[in-house]
């Protein structure tokens, strides 16, 4: 019996010594493969770093190789589950990235666009057209359409034929070395300020108003040199009442005097009043300032904004000094700057605007 005991507790030990043995055996080699793991990644890391991203880059690459494979797969089935029709998406037409303002079914009238124009455009000459009916459709004049097209005489256009129009009556000027915006104007009889105000002429340099030789700049209202005009145009400069006057039918005064350079239009919401000796500029209305000075250092330059408390605003712009601080209340003819040259400007002049209500007046409607 003592026997049998004895080698009970003796298997046992066996037992014991062998799962003691096992788990070491077990535990060396996990360290063994940890250590060879860490080893491995150290050296792809180290691969990676010497590589500088270009396997990394490869990996990333057919990541998303395989996801746009997985989206083509998938695309069509999805089409399908899109209530009340099916839909390929790889069968769809793109739009057309150009939308033309004429037709070539002669049965069809061309329908000009409202939007200004900021560029060059073609037309196609239809039946019935005359070089009087093109230019009123765009708003230009026929001598415009004359000079961009080198007609000969009025009855020279035919049917089919392209012609170019000007965004506005004047001429298309492509500049040469030495030109600038004031030998352009005075070359083309108009006013440089009118150039820099057209918004889709761009500039070298914003604050010299630098051109680069061979662009091609919009001259409004520009006539070209030693030519008979087919359209005769009114080009009296006019001058203004004293400042402080107020005309028969205003409401409000003249804010200076001086001579209207530049008129009122769809791109120059404003007129313009030159004058060399730079006057003071009078508040048009009593009301309450409600700008004053040079807030972004570009287009207006020294400027002020009075609110006359009846839905209209008047400004004033490019002043060379500025007499009034916001919330400062102003009698009609009360002096509010001097006139200048700041901003966006080829000269000395008042840039004056009437707003009521959001909408944009031509100043002489008022004055």
């Amino acid at each position: 019996m003592e026997d049998l005991f004895g080698d009970y507790l003796g298997f046992i030990e066996e037992v014991k010594e062998f799962f003691l043995q096992l788990t070491d055996f077990i535990l060396k080699n996990l360290h063994i493969s940890f250590v060879n793991f860490e080893k491995g990644k150290g050296a792809f890391v180290e691969a990676l770093y010497k590589q500088r991203g270009k396997l990394a880059r490869k990996f990333m690459h057919t990541g998303m190789a395989g996801l746009v494979a997985l989206g083509m797969v998938i695309a069509p089935v999805v089409a399908q589950e899109f209530p009340g029709r099916s839909v390929n998406p790889w069968e769809v037409n793109s739009p057309s990235a150009v939308l033309s303002a004429s037709t070539d079914d002669m049965e069809v009238n061309t329908l000009i666009s409202d939007k200004m124009r900021d560029k060059i455009t073609e037309y196609k000459v239809q039946e019935g057209d005359t070089v009087s009916t093109i230019a009123e459709k765009f708003g230009i004049s026929i001598d415009t359409i004359r000079w961009q097209n080198d007609l000969k005489s009025k009855d020279s256009i035919k049917v089919g034929q392209t012609l170019e129009i000007l965004p506005v009556a004047g001429v298309a000027h492509k500049v040469k070395k030495g030109d600038t915006v004031y030998s352009i104007a005075k070359y083309y009889d108009t006013n440089a300020q009118g150039l820099v105000d057209f918004p889709f002429n761009s500039f070298s340099n914003d604050e010299t108003f630098e051109l680069a030789i061979g662009q091609t700049v919009i001259v409004p209202e520009g006539i070209k040199p030693s030519q008979v005009l087919w359209q005769p145009l009114a080009r009296v400069k006019q001058t203004t009442p004293d400042a402080g006057s107020v005309t028969a039918l205003g409401t409000f005064v003249w804010p200076a005097g001086g001579q209207i350079s530049q008129r009122f239009s769809w791109y120059h919401k404003a007129i313009d009043i030159a004058n060399k000796t730079a006057p003071n500029i009078l508040a048009a209305d009593s009301g309450t300032v409600v700008v004053a000075g040079w807030l972004d250092g570009v287009g207006y330059g020294n400027r002020v904004v009075i609110d006359h408390g009846n839905g209209y605003r008047t400004l004033y712009a490019h002043l060379s000094k500025v007499s009034v601080v916001v919330g400062q209340t102003v009698a009609r003819g009360n002096v509010i700057g001097k006139m200048g040259s700041t901003g966006r400007s080829t000269g000395i002049h008042l840039h004056f605007e009437v707003i009521r209500n959001g909408v944009y007046l031509n100043p002489l409607s008022v004055l």
